[in-house]
């Protein structure tokens, strides 16, 4: 047995939890801002694509994003709504005026982050967080305790948080790679070690500045994280987060993991996302970008027409999508004569052969594919050369 199938075998039996902060992390993201009616839509479709928890916003900011997270709540959007705040019972305050029942108290947790945001030791911290973290409880909000900076934290302290956090009632630790200084190998070894001292839900958070916040996240599930801290489209501050698109479907892909998420909505939950926040997903972007399924390699295109598993792991019809094949400069022969035949023009070898020679001279000069009604127009030229030549 793989050690590949041995994890798939423990996350089919395990409940992965996609926790989705698009909404609050997501909005961070450099010029990003959504209006109230943007955050809405956005909860709804996020919704509808199957996600249960949604970090609707930071309610501290004031009062428009108070009425911002409320209009989510009163929308009757069916997941659970949570307000970031701060170690201060007047952020959790307006977390209760926004409507929301859950929220996500941040707690420094490395010794840096401490001094220079807080002024404070760990004991300090420790007794701001019972103190903080009860008050939420005793007004009736379930609670999850982020621990910020957790991977340059020590982490017998981050075992203290865990253990003052579930003292006061808390359901959930966060465990947030706030600088994105962990690879999959630490990412396993801190989260199962913290996983082995408490029987709090765990969540891992992960940025990307170093382009492995999905490697981390799914490192981090393998190692015992029930939920995972992700954002449509990567979207968030610097490189941004774990993709939500990405994480769900390497789950299912590489694991057999259902997270619920209906991974056909995810390409236009991307699509509402990118709009609101007037970014341009990446054509070659993982899972949604336009051309994750589009070939124009002859190798590979002759190989699909053959065989689909020839050069394709994850079915495209798994996300609501299909295959594309495009003309350019690496197309060959097969492609050029199955687009002449599906297009119901007549052609040689020899004209075969010198469309093939027009068309990448073409892709060159033009820096792109060659579309269909170019290619008959080249093929009228050499069929009409062809007819010259032959009279």
């Amino acid at each position: 047995m793989t050690f590949q199938t041995t994890v798939s075998g423990m996350l089919q039996t395990r409940r992965i939890v996609l926790n989705d902060t698009t909404l609050r992390d997501g909005e961070q993201a450099p010029g990003v801002a959504f209006t109230t009616e943007e955050k809405v839509s956005i909860a709804r479709v996020l919704e509808k694509a199957g996600i249960t928890e949604i970090e609707a916003g930071t309610p501290a900011m004031g009062c428009e994003e108070v009425s911002a997270i409320r209009a989510i709540v009163e929308a009757g959007v069916a997941a659970t709504i949570i307000g970031w705040c701060r170690l201060k019972k007047s952020d959790v305050d307006a977390a209760i005026d926004s409507g929301v029942s859950m929220v996500n108290v941040s707690v420094p947790s490395s010794d840096l982050q401490l001094a220079a945001k807080l002024g404070i030791g760990r004991g300090a911290a420790l007794e701001q967080l019972k103190r903080v973290g009860g008050y939420a409880r005793d007004r009736g909000l379930d609670v999850a305790v982020g621990g910020e900076d957790s991977s340059r934290a020590d982490v017998d302290f981050l075992v203290e948080l865990i253990a003052a956090a579930k003292s006061v009632g808390a359901r959930r630790f966060r465990v947030a790679d706030t600088l994105s200084v962990l690879d999959p190998d630490a990412s396993f070894a801190l989260v199962s070690e913290l996983c082995a001292n408490t029987d709090l839900e765990i969540e891992f958070h992960g940025h990307d500045d170093l382009g492995l916040a999905t490697a981390n996240t799914l490192a981090a599930i393998k190692a015992g994280a029930t939920h995972a801290s992700v954002t449509v489209i990567g979207l968030g501050e610097r490189a941004g987060n774990a993709p939500l698109e990405e994480v769900a479907v390497a789950l299912k892909q590489l694991y057999g993991c259902d997270t619920g998420v209906v991974l056909s909505e995810l390409e236009n939950v991307a699509a509402l996302v990118a709009g609101a926040a007037a970014r341009t997903i990446p054509l070659n972007k993982a899972i949604v970008g336009e051309h994750v399924f589009t070939h124009e390699s002859g190798i590979h295109v002759d190989g699909l027409r053959k065989d689909r598993r020839s050069y394709q792991a994850l079915d495209p019809q798994l996300l609501g999508r299909s295959n594309r094949f495009v003309i350019g400069k690496h197309s060959g022969l097969s492609a050029i004569t199955a687009l002449l035949s599906e297009l119901q023009l007549s052609v040689s070898d020899e004209e075969s052969r010198a469309i093939l020679a027009r068309i990448r001279k073409h892709a060159v000069e033009h820096k792109g594919g060659v579309p269909p009604e170019t290619v008959m127009t080249i093929w009228r030229e050499v069929h009409d050369r062809s007819l010259l030549n032959g009279m």
